[in-house]
């Protein structure tokens, strides 16, 4: 699925000269956080609503508080996790897209988006989720693909989900027959498994050794 086929005209831009009162009732209409402002078709940045809403006079004209301007933009090249990345960053449900020349061509909406990144295989796909944490320096993203396709696993994705300090965590899409032969090679090359999973046995081994232990005691 191409991403700039969600591109969007519904809402037109306004430009400084547009009043207060004209952004105030474009809030009113629509559902967005945002609206962008466009002159000579370049785009200049966008204005929250929470800033506009605590304008009182109505008749000014938007060229009197470019101060308030939020500048952020994507590419007609942005990629999904990009956008995310965007949308997240700015706290908004718009984001306004210019072309290779710089030109505003549209905007995404935030709703699209996360419908297009919902239906990818990665989300889709019947697999497991699995968790993996390890020292950052101690690991790599060709050592972690061999152990799942060594183990007849296919890896549909992966990204680091935590960092904290020196130790790193690894989101992984996994489609395998046997998901535990898997955990257990990570764990024999030092990796922690996060990620809890029905009848692991390594768990119930270790479960098993303390209720041993704690009867042990207990004589």
């Amino acid at each position: 699925m191409n991403i700039t086929d969600y591109i969007l005209n519904e809402i037109k831009p306004l430009s400084l000269k547009s009043s207060v009162k004209t952004a105030k009732k474009l809030f009113d209409n629509f559902p967005i956080t945002h609206f962008a402002v466009v002159e000579n078709n370049k785009i200049l940045g966008c204005f929250a609503q929470d800033d506009i809403q605590t304008i009182e006079n109505k008749t000014d004209e938007l060229v009197a508080y470019t101060h308030l301007l939020n500048s952020f933009f994507a590419d007609d090249k942005a990629t999904v996790l990009e956008l995310l990345k965007i949308f997240a960053d700015n706290d908004t449900t718009i984001i306004p897209v210019i072309n290779k020349e710089k030109d505003y061509i549209g905007y995404y909406d935030l709703c699209d988006v996360l419908d297009v990144f919902s239906t990818s295989p990665f989300m889709i796909e019947d697999s497991e989720t699995l968790i993996i944490e390890k020292l950052e320096d101690d690991y790599s993203m060709s050592e972690v693909t061999q152990i799942v396709e060594s183990n007849g696993g296919k890896l549909l994705g992966l990204y680091i989900s935590e960092k904290q300090q020196s130790l790193v965590q690894i989101t992984l899409k996994v489609k395998a027959e046997d998901i535990h032969e898997i955990m257990h090679t990570f764990r024999r090359y030092d990796y922690k498994i996060i990620s809890t999973h029905e009848n692991d046995i390594y768990l119930e081994d270790l479960k098993n050794r303390s209720d041993y232990l704690q009867r042990y005691l207990e004589m």
